[in-house]
């Protein structure tokens, strides 16, 4: 049994590392090219289950060789893929993500199955089952279901909306969610208006790319500012850092280590190639340790009051 289910998008992703990314009427060269398997949902839970939190997913591929590809590899990385419905005769959603020299990346997607999965097709007894829930982009009506299912049953929520936040109406998922993950924009908006969460206290994560990230609490921030880190790709290395802070929140970890370790996966996120290139957690130990040992100087402090 997953002790997270994660549920949103599940993808092919199709990555092409390039000189540079174009401008308008202009040409860019192809260094390299990969794909594998994309879409948060996805990318969260195969992080978790590396990091040794067993984890499932819940969302929709098609049932041809993409969704095939993308399903095997999720159980190769010990993904429970159960409730990761296959819609027949549909195509699995695929992302093109384009790559510069320095990391930074754009996206561009086809309209596949990755929003299928409906409100009537959630499993409410596979959610109430688990310890914690962890929501990303994916039909606002479907996250409000999830959301409702675990909140009601006391399993933690969580959601990461990624760039959709501001295009669709997830109100009814914010309000359940214990946990956001936002980037700065959207961190104002969401603190003014949003109302508490019916467990009390929301915690609001935000991401502030290379920068670090902080947490937000009614007591207090806390502040990470990050690892200096050269970048190959970035994709997927907000994912990392989200299945990190989950990991940590499940163990009993307080905000400042979960913002260190959470920062620590996405920089080593970022130092590999595609959306799953993070180590297992001893690899992530070990990478502290050599940032913050004895030989390195003391971690920075984490908590502003």
């Amino acid at each position: 049994m997953a002790s997270v289910v994660c549920a949103g998008h599940v993808n092919w992703d199709v990555t092409l590392r390039l000189d540079r990314l174009p401008d308008a009427d202009s040409e860019s060269r192809i260094r390299d090219q990969r794909a594998g398997g994309g879409g948060s949902a996805a990318n969260v839970a195969a992080t978790l289950a590396g990091l040794s939190v067993p984890a499932g997913v819940v969302g929709a591929t098609g049932d041809d060789e993409h969704g095939h590809l993308a399903r095997r590899e999720l159980v190769a990385a010990g993904v429970d893929t159960g409730h990761l419905l296959a819609v027949e005769g549909a195509a699995t959603t695929v992302k093109y993500l384009l790559v510069d020299g320095d990391g930074e990346v754009a996206v561009l997607g086809n309209v596949g199955a990755n929003e299928a999965l409906g409100p009537e097709d959630v499993d409410p007894g596979y959610v109430r089952a688990a310890d914690h829930l962890h929501l990303t982009s994916q039909r606002p009506a479907t996250a409000a279901r999830l959301a409702a299912v675990a909140s009601e049953a006391g399993v933690g929520v969580s959601f990461d909306p990624g760039r959709r936040l501001a295009d669709r109406d997830f109100d009814a998922t914010v309000e359940r969610a214990d946990v956001v993950f936002v980037n700065d924009r959207e961190a104002e908006a969401l603190l003014a208006e949003a109302p508490t969460p019916p467990g009390g206290e929301r915690t609001v994560v935000v991401k502030h790319g290379d920068r670090g990230a902080e947490v937000r609490t009614a007591e207090g921030d806390y502040v990470h500012p990050g690892f200096d880190v050269d970048p190959v790709d970035t994709t997927g290395a907000g994912d990392a850092f989200a299945a990190g802070f989950i990991a940590t929140r499940l163990e009993g970890g307080d905000h400042e280590r979960a913002l260190e370790f959470a920062n620590a996966c996405g920089a080593l996120a970022a130092r590999g190639e595609g959306a799953r290139s993070v180590p297992d957690r001893e690899a992530v130990e070990r990478f502290l340790e050599g940032r913050f040992g004895d030989d390195a100087g003391d971690a920075p402090e984490g908590r502003e009051p």
